[in-house]
């Protein structure tokens, strides 16, 4: 049920949204790193946010806007400065933990790695976590959100109760008219850093996160009620919010949910910081079994 709702999406999309786009190959002489090391963090001290939520939303019946919500973050949020480049991503594929990239896409310590699917960031989080003894994962939205502080923008349309569909015709005008037709990989800081000092938020690489898409009603009050989860679709987070099947990695030539499709699909990682104790603990642990 699951394969073929997903399937169902890729086509949909491929057939009408997101048309195939030629790629020019880009070729680098830069050399890949032999190791994993640690990737440059930006800690992002706690605070609020307007959040609004990553779904499909109805009332009565009929399409609705999504809520809006004041969140608070308690913690600290330790996030990549910036997405994860391509040859530190090469260096999971020669690790035999992560699929290859595709041939056009550069494999440059200053490029980041595009054209990969949710499965792939997943992949290499895991490999970056037991090479390095840190706990690394895709951020959720709603931390991609509050991480990316200005960068984040309130993609809500108003909903015309007599006539949904306009509210569909007018997001997908409103995001054609971004220049989403450069699709080429730029070394990182091209779009600039953030008041956090996280660079590329909302460039042309759209970021993977953990989020699944959700369908829910939305009652009177403004409040969802209990959702329905599909984490087949994963919330990809750019220039504007996408909604993409999980094995994709070309959003652009089929597998978004709805929407004007990435034009590429990358991502950064969260580091969970660990206790003083626990991580003493870890580093002893690995010298024991060094020895034994």
């Amino acid at each position: 049920m699951l394969i073929a709702f997903k399937l169902k999406l890729a086509l949909a999309c491929a057939a009408g949204l997101a048309g195939p786009i030629a790629m020019a190959p880009l070729v680098s002489t830069m050399a890949v790193r032999s190791t994993a090391t640690e990737p440059a963090i930006v800690r992002v001290a706690p605070g609020s946010l307007s959040y609004r939520e990553a779904g499909d939303f109805t009332r009565g019946g009929q399409q609705a806007e999504a809520p809006l919500r004041a969140m608070r973050v308690d913690r600290p949020l330790h996030i990549m400065r910036n997405q994860v480049s391509s040859s530190d991503y090469q260096l999971c594929v020669q690790d035999g933990a992560c699929r290859a990239l595709d041939r056009d896409v550069a494999v440059a310590p200053d490029r980041p790695a595009v054209q990969v699917n949710w499965h792939d960031a997943e992949a290499y989080a895991g490999w970056l976590s037991r090479k390095t003894g840190h706990h690394y994962r895709l951020p959720s939205d709603e931390e991609w959100a509050f991480a990316a502080g200005s960068r984040f923008k309130d993609d809500s349309v108003a909903v015309d109760a007599n006539d949904p569909s306009k509210r569909w015709i007018s997001r997908y005008e409103r995001e054609s008219e971004r220049d989403l037709s450069d699709t080429k990989t730029y070394p990182f800081g091209k779009f600039g850093p953030n008041e956090h000092g996280i660079e590329d938020l909302a460039g042309n690489v759209w970021e993977w996160t953990s989020t699944c898409f959700v369908r829910s009603r939305v009652d009177a009050s403004g409040n969802a009620g209990r959702p329905t989860v599909n984490c087949g679709v994963r919330v990809a987070e750019g220039a504007h919010r996408a909604y993409v099947t999980d094995f994709i990695r070309d959003a652009r030539a089929g597998g978004c949910a709805q929407g004007v499709p990435p034009a590429n699909l990358g991502f950064r990682l969260v580091r969970e910081e660990t206790s003083w104790v626990a991580s003493v603990s870890a580093r002893w642990s690995k010298v024991w079994a060094a020895r034994s």
